[in-house]
């Protein structure tokens, strides 16, 4: 499948001084909001966060959905390391492209870690940080022994995800997953099929606990008490280090707070962004 005809809105393309081209979506007006997701094969910034984004357009935010280099309609390069430098270097060369001076930056997993890298490597440009599940908090060896990682290598290292095999691994993401709908599935499958290999086999993620009290910026956090993916015990590395950060716990809750508490995870930020 061609990058034309995913199923997936075509917003806008910014070409970054570095080469590299990254496609998003510009929705609404006011503050920037800018989101970053996760890692999982197939994902774009649209699948993620199409529950979320419009209730911040009608809020009076700015908000830019962008898709990480080596995922959804941007660039995937197939001849680079995909470490959490390369992603931190793509997002402040964006920044810089859109001519945005500082902006609320929302993650969720690998996105969460990117933020925090931003945050850490050019903190004037961070006002906020909203984080779900976010990486960068464990060694990558930790990440490795959780089902829900284990289970998605094995996955996708048995050959091209199609819907069924997205299924497998998406279903672990939730904590219940009947939420999880035909419409994403086929999403991600499609862009699954677009990905490098090298994106997932040269992938690393430091560990950044022990600059955490670094962070000058407010933090607000979730975390599902469910998640296979990323370990809950996380949110205690944020509330021990971080100076100004609260973060929410919840049960019946897997790695995808946005999607299975859509409506607690908007109004709660929402809440946080308005609080000066």
């Amino acid at each position: 499948m061609s990058e034309q005809d995913l199923p997936l809105p075509t917003g806008s393309f910014a070409q970054l001084s570095n080469g590299l081209q990254l496609h998003y979506l510009d929705e609404g007006e006011g503050p920037v909001v800018l989101w970053l997701h996760g890692s999982g094969p197939g994902a774009s910034g649209y699948s993620n966060f199409k529950g979320n984004y419009p209730h911040f357009c009608e809020a009076g935010y700015r908000n830019i959905v962008l898709d990480l280099p080596g995922f959804g309609r941007s660039d995937k390069p197939d001849d680079v390391e995909y470490r959490l430098e390369f992603f931190v270097e793509a997002l402040n060369l964006f920044l810089q492209q859109l001519d945005i001076k500082s902006c609320t930056l929302l993650g969720n997993s690998l996105g969460g870690a990117i933020a925090l890298g931003q945050a850490l490597a050019y903190p004037e440009t961070v006002d906020k940080l909203i984080l779900m599940a976010p990486g960068g908090v464990e060694e990558r060896e930790t990440y490795f022994q959780m089902e829900g990682i284990k289970r998605m290598v094995e996955v996708y290292g048995s050959g091209p995800m199609g819907v069924a095999e997205m299924r497998e691994v998406m279903s672990l993401q939730l904590y219940d997953a009947s939420q999880l709908q035909d419409e994403i599935l086929a999403e991600r499958a499609a862009v699954a099929v677009t990905q490098p290999a090298n994106l997932f086999s040269t992938m690393l993620v430091p560990n950044m606990t022990e600059r955490l009290h670094e962070l000058r910026c407010p933090v607000l956090g979730f975390w599902g008490t469910n998640d296979v993916f990323n370990p809950p015990a996380g949110t205690f590395k944020f509330l021990d280090n971080v100076p100004e950060a609260r973060f929410l716990l919840l049960n019946r809750c897997g790695h995808w707070v946005q999607v299975e508490h859509e409506d607690l995870f908007n109004r709660t930020c929402l809440d946080f962004l308005k609080q000066g």
